[in-house]
């Protein structure tokens, strides 16, 4: 056998043993003991060497390999998720300003109320800057929604009014709280990093006179700032070279027009860049691509620095009265501003409630034509996704059903400011909740909106923000939303608006076809009010599981109108033909009959039940929903009677006595001189057409 020659560590020992060669044993080779133990202890160590050995190996090999894995991370990239590709317009380059000629004089504001009352008006106030870094990608409920009278305090979701952290007080009544309630943020912004603000401007000719409102504020937002540049905040002790506040002007109308080559911090250059911009009178207004197009233009200032911060934070404010022309960019304005984190504030009007259009008192700027105010359609609604009112008209006093405050702004901006973390202020300069608006009142360029309502009562009423298929999910989920959705959608239902109730009996076959034709009048909106009713009918079913105030509200009142309108219109009709087969009257001189409102129903138990069911629905909106404008429709529904009732007075039938002419030496009957009429219509302005608004 082979022997094995252990490591010489000292004398070689002697390891061969005699074995009697006459017992035919071989000669072996053996170890002691010693030398067993001293050869395991041998071996270990170079098992432990060999294992560290390749364990060292193991990890160098497993880093070279995962270094193709690392991201290559581009410093001036934002770190965010890419949207979609949009389709945008590109912000149109002017080489030069030009300037109005004509002196307007102001329109909006007139309280004194500054930065106190902006402070009062908001609903939540933190120590910290409430506009989102860029990372901050998760969905959240940020948007504040601003009412005053001008300016009122926040209507803010529930969430957030649970949790008072702030104060909520009255507001003023023009452009000069929002733009301080803007100030406030704006400095809030400055702490964090320099910042620049983008104005917005709808060029409407009806946005001229806010505009220049706006204009004169700019002194506040700087007075404001060289408050804070004493008290030394970051944003100004961090780099003395660099500009805090920046300012960029946009125009909207048919095209965006960029009015700012660069960002400029000058105050007058901004103010006259704001009082020049000019009137588009095509009538539309792009608001949404002037947004996506001023996002994509000031993204680079939202990029990554050294130190993973981006370089300045960017404010958009919106000057406009409109919901805006190019809806379909809704979704491309907020994806551009969320990947971005810009935050959006609109200086807005209020929508009307469940409309989409409502009138604007219009004067033309220019005082060399005729000054008398003239009523324009504009689109300034409405305040929610799809519509959720039912049109049905008013049978009360026979008048139209009055354009009222929905307590919010026109669905696509309100969306966009919540979607972004903004704010959006409802502007009307004649807002009143304690009494109804006359039209006499309302100022010039301002909407015809009869009522207004607390925006803490509203703040419960919020609609849903969400993206139009969530709404349309949402809406399916429950057979009551849907029910109210269809059949708002359906055509308007204009009730008994006029109805014939006044029948005076010369003859009876002339009584009869009075009557006959009255019918055929009343015949004629059955057909609508019945299939709303049976449109509606599936959510009585669920009403009661039904937790949204907003939603039950609303379906709770459309049910209760339509059917009363409904029984109010057959029993109408039955009424009719009743007096049709003949009623004798009580007084044989008399010779008229009347149609007479009445809470008593006498033609028919089916319509006393619907009515009964009407009246119970009306009033608990007008008790569970007080101060909203689901409890004012419902308390004026409810103050006329469903049914009706015949009533029986004398008309004189004699033919009238001739008139006396007289000796004709009345010189009030002489008609004024030719030259002086000529006269008076030569001082007589010029009227011009509305243009677009």
């Amino acid at each position: 056998m082979s022997s094995m020659t252990p490591p010489s560590s000292g004398p070689e020992p002697n390891h061969k043993a005699n074995v009697n060669s006459e017992s035919g044993a071989e000669s072996v080779d053996a170890w002691s003991e010693t030398e067993l133990e001293d050869e395991s202890l041998l071996e270990n160590e170079e098992a432990t060497a060999l294992i560290g050995s390749m364990l060292v190996h193991l990890i160098i090999i497993l880093t070279l390999a995962l270094v193709p894995l690392r991201s290559q991370v581009d410093e001036e990239a934002v770190v965010l998720v890419s949207p979609p590709e949009y389709e945008r317009e590109k912000i149109e380059m002017i080489d030069e300003i030009t300037y109005s000629e004509v002196e307007q004089t102001q329109v909006g504001a007139n309280s004194d109320a500054e930065m106190e009352m902006a402070d009062a008006s908001a609903e939540i106030f933190s120590d910290e800057a409430e506009i989102p870094n860029p990372v901050e990608l998760d969905p959240t409920e940020l948007g504040q929604i601003q009412v005053n009278n001008m300016f009122e305090q926040a209507v803010a979701p529930l969430d957030k009014l649970e949790d008072m952290k702030g104060k909520v007080g009255q507001g003023t009544q023009g452009a000069k709280g929002a733009v301080d309630r803007l100030t406030f943020e704006i400095l809030q912004s400055l702490e964090e990093r320099p910042t620049l603000v983008v104005w917005l401007f709808d060029q409407s000719g009806s946005l001229h006179r806010q505009r220049r409102e706006i204009r004169d504020r700019f002194d506040r937002i700087y007075t404001e700032l060289g408050i804070a540049k004493e008290s030394e905040v970051d944003a100004f002790s961090k780099d003395k070279s660099d500009q805090p506040l920046l300012t960029s002007v946009i125009g909207f109308g048919s095209n965006v027009t960029l009015y700012t080559e660069e960002p400029t911090d000058d105050l007058e250059e901004i103010k006259a860049i704001v009082e020049s911009i000019q009137v588009d009178s095509t009538g539309e207004e792009k608001v949404f691509s002037a947004i996506t197009s001023a996002a994509d233009k000031y993204k680079g200032l939202r990029r990554m620095r050294s130190g993973r911060e981006p370089q300045r934070n960017v404010l958009f404010v919106v000057v406009t009265d409109e919901k805006g022309d190019d809806g379909n960019m809704l979704e491309a304005s907020i994806s551009s501003c969320r990947k971005l984190a810009i935050p959006v504030y609109v200086i807005g009007v209020p929508a009307p409630f469940g409309r989409e259009h409502s009138l604007v008192k219009y004067v033309d700027p220019d005082p060399k034509y005729d000054q008398s105010p003239q009523w324009a359609q504009v689109d300034q609604g409405p305040e929610t996704f799809l519509p959720e009112r039912v049109q049905v008209g008013f049978t009360a006093n026979f008048e139209a059903e009055p354009v009222i405050d929905s307590g919010f702004g026109p669905y696509a901006l309100t969306r966009l400011c919540y979607e972004t973390g903004g704010i959006y202020f409802t502007v009307h300069p004649n807002r009143n909740v304690s009494r109804k608006v006359n039209r006499g009142e309302i100022d010039p360029y301002a909407s015809d909106l009869k009522y207004f309502f607390d925006p803490v009562a509203m703040a419960r009423y919020r609609p849903d923000y969400l993206s139009p298929k969530d709404y349309m999910n949402m809406v399916k989920t429950s057979p009551l939303r849907q029910a109210l959705v269809t059949a708002a959608q359906m055509k308007p239902a204009s009730g008994l608006s006029r109805p014939k109730t006044r029948f005076v009996r010369m003859s009876e076959p002339q009584l009869v076809g009075e009557l006959t034709s009255a019918q055929q009048d009343a015949a004629k909106l059955e057909p609508t009010l019945v299939r709303m009713a049976q449109t509606l009918n599936p959510g009585m079913k669920v009403r009661d599981e039904e937790e949204s105030l907003r939603w039950k509200a609303g379906f709770d009142l459309a049910m209760g109108r339509v059917l009363a309108q409904k029984v109010r219109t057959e029993t109408y009709n039955a009424m009719l033909a009743k007096a049709k087969r003949g009623m004798p009257f009580t007084d044989q001189k008399n010779n008229t009959w009347l149609l007479a409102p009445s809470e008593e129903i006498t033609v028919g138990s089916k319509w006393k039940n619907e009515a009964e069911t009407a009246r119970n629905l009306l009033q608990a909106v007008a008790d569970e929903h007080k101060g909203t404008p689901w409890a004012l429709l419902a308390q004026q529904e409810l103050s006329v009677p469903i049914g009706w009732k015949w009533e029986e007075s004398f008309t004189d039938l004699a033919p009238p006595a001739p008139r006396n002419p007289g000796n004709n030496n009345n010189n009030n009957n002489v008609p004024r001189p030719a030259q002086d009429e000529k006269a008076r219509m030569l001082k007589k302005a010029t009227k011009r057409p509305i243009p677009k608004l």
